[in-house]
């Protein structure tokens, strides 16, 4: 995509009706990304119809606009009442809502719309730069080579267990049990689903994570209730927001660039591969992140830098999934998906026809994506103040606001009660994961990736006739091997060398 183009469509896109059409959408999105359970996705689902009444330019901007917005506004809710408002943001709850309690809910604000820009500007570069070849990098990607992506993400088990390995490894499973309810991925019987017809389309993602990490967390929050403490800690927390900032400082930025550079280019290939999100990208970079941090110690409990990661990794991935679905026709996530029929719908065929015939259309997409950017971060960062004034809410106000949120957005992802009843029974079990010290990010990790797994697995040995060796035998998959094993040893090594290095120091005494 050369530079001249890029100034034709931009010029183009110079219309009174874009700029507001892309701003109803930035503000659409921060709404919905902010909501748990309302979903990018499901957003750019609603808005799609109403894009069909308008010019197909002004139709993609309400449309990229919602799909920037609400990726980066999951993290809103993830920092404030430690629940996601998006999948893409779960990570952002384990470092952010600390950073709230402990006083600095607008600095955590504003390293998630900060960072979150980064992480999207820098996809969008390497979507103009490098589209075709990172298309036809991930086209050779088979059914062995998304088990391996899945299953690499998986050993971030340990990572997000914070120290505490043998019950993140059990929490682990469980997810990965819970992963094999439903029809079965490749013959279709039922499985686990004790005659509901409900279950047959599995446990749903969503209101796990919003009944582990966010009614989970409410009913924990009653338990341990002070009316005394809770009382010191709001006045305190008055103090710290009157007196805190939203922007990090140059020293922060320099310490945190440099890291999150290199996070915002594995997001992006990540982006590209098929089915591989914002989720799956934040937990593979974040807990990548722990492993080689300096302060990787103190990352899942209030770490900036944690934060900085997990914000720019879940926006990072929205020029890759672009590249997928643009270049080759094939979604590279869910909202990509939703976005590809639309395309159709105005009588586009992704693929190469996109890079030729209306190459044109395809630049002003990408000056889109950079316009709905810039104006989610100046609105963020506006706003950043005012979401941290929900911090002087008393915590009963939180509670109530919260479980309806629980509620309500449960229930919306498929209009099924059975949603609800699984989101109240994950928060009674999340209440009782807190009480007795267990991490909850293992749990949904197995959860998330576990059918990935299973499905892509049992593909690859269909295909291979049940030959274990076919994952070692192509290229990319032993890569991913090796990168799997380093994985686990890793953690023993560091250890090793921990020891030897006391044992030196003792000895040098």
């Amino acid at each position: 995509m050369t530079l001249e183009l890029l100034m034709e469509a931009f010029m183009g896109l110079l219309k009174p009706s874009i700029f507001f059409y892309m701003g109803v959408g930035v503000l659409l999105g921060t709404l919905i990304g902010a909501l748990p359970g309302l979903s990018a996705t499901m957003g750019v689902a609603l808005i799609t119809p109403i894009t069909f009444w308008l010019d197909k330019a002004d139709g993609f901007a309400m449309l990229m606009g919602l799909w920037n917005a609400a990726i980066f506004a999951g993290g809103i809710t993830a920092i404030l009442i430690n629940t996601p408002g998006t999948p893409a943001s779960i990570t952002q709850a384990w470092d952010g809502y600390d950073m709230y309690k402990r006083g600095q809910g607008g600095l955590a604000l504003g390293i998630n719309v900060i960072f979150s820009f980064l992480g999207g500007m820098i996809s969008i570069v390497l979507l103009i730069v490098l589209a075709k070849p990172i298309a036809d990098f991930t086209i050779k990607f088979g059914p062995a080579e998304y088990a391996l992506v899945a299953l690499f993400g998986m050993t971030m088990m340990i990572a997000v267990s914070n120290g505490k390995v043998i019950k993140g490894l059990l929490l682990g499973f469980l997810g990965l049990a819970l992963s094999t309810v439903g029809l079965d991925p490749v013959t279709g019987l039922k499985r686990f689903t004790f005659g509901s017809i409900d279950l047959q389309t599995g446990v749903a993602f969503i209101p796990v994570m919003i009944g582990l990490l966010g009614l989970g967390e409410v009913f924990y929050q009653m338990y341990d209730y002070n009316k005394n403490r809770a009382a010191q800690e709001q006045e305190a927390r008055k103090v710290g927001l009157s007196l805190g900032r939203v922007l990090p400082t140059a020293a922060e930025m320099k310490a945190w660039l440099p890291r999150n550079l290199i996070v915002s280019v594995i997001a992006t290939v990540i982006g590209a591969i098929p089915a591989a999100g914002g989720d799956i990208s934040a937990i593979i970079c974040w807990g990548n992140s722990k492993r080689f941090s300096k302060e990787g110690d103190k990352y899942g409990h209030g770490s900036a830098e944690g934060l900085a990661v997990s914000s720019t990794a879940n926006n990072g991935v929205i020029g890759g999934a672009m590249c997928t679905m643009l270049t080759l026709g094939i979604p590279g996530d869910a909202v990509t998906a939703v976005l590809l029929g639309s395309l159709m719908m105005y009588g586009l065929t992704p693929g190469h026809s996109m890079f030729s015939e209306h190459i044109g259309f395809t630049a002003e997409i990408m000056v889109l994506m950079v316009i709905a950017n810039i104006m989610f971060l100046i609105i963020g960062l506006a706003t950043a103040k005012l979401s941290a004034k929900m911090l002087n809410l008393s915590q009963p106000t939180v509670w109530a606001a919260v479980g309806v949120l629980c509620i309500v957005g449960s229930y919306c992802i498929s209009n099924s009660f059975m949603d609800v009843v699984i989101m109240f029974i994950m928060g009674i079990l999340g209440f009782f994961l807190k009480v007795y010290d267990f991490p909850s990010g293992p749990l949904v990790l197995g959860l998330l990736l576990g059918g990935t797994v299973e499905k892509n697995m049992r593909t690859a040995l269909i295909i291979s006739q049940g030959d274990w060796s076919y994952f070692v035998r192509r290229p990319i998959s032993l890569v991913l091997l090796v990168l799997i094993a380093l994985s686990f040893l890793y953690p023993v090594i560091q250890v090793m060398t921990a020891k030897k290095k006391t044992a030196t120091d003792s000895e040098t005494v």
